[in-house]
C-alpha cells in the first residue's frame, strides 16, 4: 500500500514532534531581548544558537550577520533547490523577544518553558521564535515525503534580532544584503490567524506616517485679561487643528490624502464579512463603548483596508491645580496616520505638512517633525503565489481558509519594496497567545500544522510557479 504524501509528512511530524520541541524549549530559554541594553548577548547567543539549528537542519549555507551601525545580529540561511526554474522563496521572522519577569504576573517563568494542557508557555513561543523554529521540521518533512535531496524551492530564510524594537536597522541591512536576499516571493511569519477553528490567511498590512507639531505663539506665557482674545493662543490653534482633521463623515480632511488608495473589492468585502465577528466582543477588547469611524465601512473593513488618522496625545499650557489665567506660549500634538495599499509616504508627508501650514494662523510658528515611516503592502487574491499558500494551509487543517488583513504595521513592506517580491504571511498563533503580555503561549497542535503547510507549501510552489509570475 503506497503511503499519500500527507501521510508521510503527518507521520514525519509525528515521529519528530519530541525532538522538536525540546529544540525549541532550549531556544527558549535564552533571553533575547532586544530592547535590554544588558541582553544584547542573550540576543547574539539566540543568533547563534539559531544558526547551528539551521546547520543541523540541512541548510548548507548558514550566515550570522552583523547589522548597519552596530545594531543586534540577524541569521541568513540558503538552501539551493538545484533546478533552474525552480522559484525562490524568502522566509523573515525574528529571534529577538519582549522583555519579561515573573514579577509582572506570569505564572511560570517566562525563559523556562512549560508545556500544560497542549501549550507552551514563554517568551517568544508564538512572538516569534515558535513560528519560525516550525520552519525546520517543516522542510525536513517536506524532504522525507518527497524523497528529495534539497527543497523543491530554493528556500533562503531572514530571521532580525530587532523586531521588538522596532527594527532600526533592517532597511538598511536589507539593502545592504539585496543580491543575497533575492526572491521571487517573501513569507512573514511573523503573524497569526483569526481563531483556533477558523484559519485564516493575511494579505496585507498599512502603513504608518506619524508626526508631532509644536506650535509656538507668545514669546512667554501672557495675562489672558490682558492679551486674551487679541493675540494668537497656541493652545486654540492646537485644538481647531485636531477639530479640522476629519470631516463630518469621519473621513481625513488633509487635501490628497486619498490619492491612489487601493479601494476594496467586492469580493474582498464579502470575504471579509464571511468571517465570524462579534462587535460587542470586540468592544470589549478595546475597553470601548461603541464603534466609530469613516461612514459607509464595516468595522473590519476600517481597521483592515481603510487610512486613518489618530490623535496620540495634545497639550500645552497649565494643567496644574486650580486655575492660571494665561495665554500660553506653545502646545504641542502627535498625530499618526494609517495608509493603505495605493498611498505613498512622501506624498502623505507632503500633504500633511501643507495642511497643517495652512490652517494656521498668522502670529503662530509651527514646526513639524515626520520621523520614520512604514509603507503599506497588500497581495491580490488571486495572485498565485498566495493561492499555494491557501491551498497548503487548506491541506493541513482539512477547511476552508479564509482571509484577513492586518490593521497594524510591519517590515513586510520593506521587504516588498526592496526585494520587489510580493508578500504572503504564514502564520499560526491566535489572539490567545499574549504577544507582548503575560503568559505568552503557543498551541502545539497549531504549531504542528504550521510545521505541516510549510511541508506541503514548497511542492506547491514549484508546481504552480510560472515564468510569468516572477
Amino acid at each position: 500500500m503506497t503511503t499519500s504524501p500527507d501521510s508521510a509528512v503527518r507521520e514525519f511530524i509525528d515521529q519528530n514532534r519530541t525532538a522538536f520541541l525540546d529544540d525549541l524549549a532550549a531556544w527558549l530559554r535564552i533571553p533575547s531581548v532586544s530592547a535590554d541594553p544588558g541582553r544584547a548577548g542573550d540576543v547574539r547567543r539566540s543568533a547563534e544558537w539559531l544558526a547551528d539549528a539551521l546547520r543541523r537542519t540541512g541548510f548548507p549555507v548558514v550566515e550570522v550577520w552583523e547589522t548597519p551601525g552596530g545594531g543586534l545580529p540577524a541569521v541568513f540561511a540558503e538552501w539551493p533547490s538545484g533546478e533552474a526554474a525552480a522559484p525562490t522563496v524568502l522566509v523573515y521572522g525574528h529571534h529577538d523577544v519582549q522583555p519579561a519577569a515573573r514579577e509582572d504576573g506570569w505564572a511560570t517563568d517566562p525563559f523556562e518553558p512549560a508545556v500544560v494542557d497542549g501549550r507552551m508557555f514563554a517568551r517568544g513561543a508564538a512572538d516569534d521564535k515558535g513560528q519560525v523554529f516550525f520552519h525546520t521540521l517543516g522542510v525536513r518533512a517536506h524532504l522525507a515525503a518527497t524523497g528529495r535531496t534539497a527543497p523543491a524551492v530554493n528556500l533562503k530564510l531572514l530571521v532580525e534580532g530587532e523586531e521588538e524594537s522596532g527594527s532600526p536597522n533592517f532597511g538598511a541591512l536589507i539593502r545592504e544584503r539585496t543580491e543575497q536576499l533575492a526572491a521571487d516571493v517573501v513569507i512573514i511569519s511573523d503573524t497569526g490567524m483569526w481563531a483556533e477553528h477558523t484559519p485564516t490567511v493575511c494579505t496585507g498590512m498599512r502603513g504608518l506616517v506619524d508626526c508631532q507639531i509644536d506650535l509656538y505663539g507668545p514669546a512667554q506665557d501672557i495675562h489672558s485679561g490682558s492679551f486674551g482674545g487679541a493675540v494668537p493662543n497656541p493652545a486654540t490653534e492646537a485644538a481647531r487643528l485636531v477639530a479640522a482633521l476629519h470631516t463630518e463623515d469621519r473621513r481625513v480632511a488633509v487635501p490628497g490624502f486619498y490619492d491612489g488608495v487601493v479601494e476594496l473589492t467586492d469580493q474582498e468585502r464579502e470575504l471579509f464579512a464571511e468571517l465570524p465577528f462579534d462587535e460587542q466582543e470586540w468592544l470589549s477588547v478595546a475597553k470601548s463603548g461603541a464603534t466609530l469611524g469613516e461612514a459607509g465601512f464595516s468595522t473590519l473593513e476600517r481597521v483592515w483596508a481603510r487610512p486613518t488618522a489618530e490623535v496620540n496625545g495634545i497639550w500645552g499650557g497649565y494643567t496644574g491645580p486650580g486655575g492660571k489665567t494665561i495665554v500660553p506660549a506653545e502646545a504641542h500634538l502627535k498625530l499618526s496616520f494609517r495608509l493603505v495599499a495605493g498611498q505613498e509616504v512622501e506624498k502623505v508627508r507632503q500633504a500633511v505638512s501643507a495642511w497643517v501650514a495652512e490652517q494656521l494662523p498668522a502670529g503662530i510658528r509651527h514646526e513639524i517633525v515626520l520621523p520614520g515611516a512604514t509603507r503599506p503592502c497588500l497581495t491580490p487574491l488571486d495572485h498565485p503565489a498566495l493561492q499555494s499558500l491557501v491551498r497548503a494551509m487548506g491541506r493541513a487543517f482539512g477547511q476552508k481558509i479564509r482571509f484577513t488583513r492586518e490593521g497594524g504595521s510591519g517590515p513586510a513592506a520593506d521587504l516588498q519594496d526592496v526585494l520587489g517580491a510580493p508578500v504572503l504571511f504564514l502564520g499560526i498563533s491566535v489572539p490567545s497567545d499574549s504577544w507582548h503580555s503575560v503568559d505568552e503561549k503557543v498551541e502545539l497542535d497549531l504549531l504542528d500544522k504550521g510545521v505541516e503547510t510549510a511541508a506541503y507549501l514548497w511542492s506547491d510552489l514549484a508546481e504552480h510557479w510560472g515564468p510569468g509570475d516572477r
